[in-house]
């Protein structure tokens, strides 16, 4: 016989268990009555510490809590967030926020939780502890904003969950990531139409800095709506205290001489971006022979290495990061002094989001392009790589079709060898791979050693006139970089132009109207 004490100790941890979900359920409907009894100033001022809007941003809200979808552009640093955020604690439904990047999202929920607003996220980050009990918490009613990306929407179990929830408005962070067009193309964010049927069709705010009337329509498009449906706010791209500046070099050595010389005479934190995490390497050694104390940040280092740089970068002063483009939208920090492209950047879009990091407590911020024209190279190969050609597809596709197993086997690197691909900056795998993955053809990963092929080829990747279209498109966004380096105009009209902004003759704020 189990005695009572037994009995009691197996089950004392389910009742308890049980006991704080009903609390936090109850906690959370209080919160949701206060919430809901307050407008949208209330809300700005209580749970945000500010007395009035910015720019567009009320005539947004109202916009979206009359039930009307929005494309919203504003520069970065302005506020976007709060054109869904607030809206959020102003609805009894779920809001929830697809997000590009997990160290972003991670950010904004740790705020949003400091002000005492029920917010999460869930990501690959978490735990299987961690990630079961913040399902159990969506179940349970809990959370005004949640925050994923958008290759949660694979995953089974989250979608049966998300389907029971009365969401009342989905919002899409960093938009321009759902255009095929767009500089930063993520598959996933293509099934966007999907994920809103899945749902329920809610109100929909799609946020990003930059965005061309091309990519506009994209994203429009894309989330399965017209422009008719979707009002855009464009407050422009203007950040008067930016100053552009294009230095034309030749050489590491060149490029080292001038990053030191910004940062001997600027007192305040910067960041120095390059293409090639070989390239970053190289400018490391020639300044830490220069005693030039830095930080490092791209792709290749572990999670907990990129984690503890990108804390000491926000929390500390003075600090100089060398990093890729990898290092950008999860950063946060009001006073960064100069931005420095040591290598081109692949596109206008690009180039604007990665400045927009500096200056966002509205001081005089150095926005420097060091020039050297052997960089064009590295990008017309980014380019090329980064499109494959039909035959590839075909290629490839066959060669996982019949033997998919051994091709799980080789891994990326193993299967680079068997397509006999001789140089490191080939990426045309991965980007097919991403394609195969995102029009349905194959399920699973090479990394997790479970793709499987689906699928047939979909003519848009065996149609030779769409990928040329393709890789001229983006051939063309990277002249239009040269053609801004080579203008003799001022750099901020160029700018405005290619978005296709109304603009001044003149900035006063960069180097040709000096």
């Amino acid at each position: 016989m189990i005695s009572d004490k037994i009995i009691l100790l197996i089950v004392l941890p389910e009742i308890v268990l049980h006991v704080v979900f009903v609390l936090k359920a109850k906690i959370s409907i209080l919160i949701e009555q206060m919430l809901m009894s307050l407008n949208h100033h209330e809300i700005l001022v209580r749970y945000f510490g500010h007395t009035s809007f910015r720019g567009q941003q009320e005539t947004i809200i109202r916009h979206v809590l009359h039930k009307e979808h929005a494309l919203v552009i504003m520069p970065t640093g302005m506020g976007k967030s709060l054109c869904y955020q607030i809206p959020a604690l102003a609805q009894p439904g779920l809001t929830v926020v697809i997000s590009p990047l997990i160290a972003l999202m991670k950010d904004q929920v740790d705020g949003l939780v400091e002000k005492g607003i029920d917010a999460a996220y869930i990501n690959s980050s978490l735990s299987r502890t961690e990630r079961e009990q913040r399902y159990a918490a969506v179940a349970a009613g809990r959370y005004r904003l949640l925050y994923v990306t958008p290759e949660r929407f694979r995953k089974t179990e989250f979608v049966e969950l998300i389907a029971k929830r009365r969401v009342d408005l989905l919002a899409v962070d960093e938009a321009h990531c759902i255009s095929a067009w767009g500089h930063d193309f993520r598959p996933d964010y293509t099934r966007l139409r999907e994920f809103r049927k899945m749902l329920g069709n809610p109100t929909t705010i799609a946020l990003t800095a930059t965005a061309t009337p091309e990519v506009q329509d994209d994203i429009i498009a894309q989330l399965g709506l017209t422009r008719a449906q979707m009002r855009i706010f464009h407050e422009g791209i203007a950040r008067p205290n930016l100053h552009l500046a294009v230095e034309e070099v030749f050489g590491e050595q060149r490029k080292r001489d001038y990053i030191l010389k910004v940062r001997r005479a600027q007192v305040g934190n910067g960041i120095v971006y390059f293409a090639l995490i070989k390239s970053l390497h190289a400018m490391s050694e020639l300044l830490h022979s220069h005693r030039a104390a830095h930080l490092r940040y791209h792709g290749d280092l572990d999670t907990g290495e990129r984690k503890r740089v990108q804390n000491h970068f926000m929390q500390g002063e003075g600090n100089l990061v060398l990093a890729t483009n990898a290092f950008g939208m999860g950063i946060d920090k009001d006073n960064i002094r100069f931005v420095l492209h040591a290598e081109t950047p692949g596109a206008m879009e690009a180039y604007y989001q990665e400045i927009g990091r500096a200056g966002r407590d509205g001081e005089r911020s150095e926005c420097i392009l060091l020039y050297d024209e052997q960089d064009l190279l590295i990008q017309m190969e980014f380019i090329r790589w980064n499109n494959p050609g039909a035959a590839f597809y075909d290629r490839l596709y066959n060669f996982l079709r019949e033997d998919i197993e051994q091709v799980n086997a080789y891994g990326v690197e193993g299967l680079k060898e068997k397509l006999h691909f001789k140089n490191q900056h080939d990426f045309r795998l991965e980007t097919a791979l991403g394609m195969l993955d995102r029009y349905g053809v194959t399920e699973g990963s090479l990394a997790e050693k479970n793709l499987v092929v689906c699928g047939d080829l979909p003519e848009q990747l065996t149609n030779e006139d769409y990928l040329n279209d393709k890789l001229k498109r983006e051939q063309k966004k990277l002249y239009a970089l040269v053609q801004y380096v080579k203008t003799e105009g001022c750099r901020k009209a160029f700018i405005h132009e290619y978005f296709g902004l109304p603009h001044d003759e003149r900035c006063e704020a960069c180097d040709r109207c000096e």
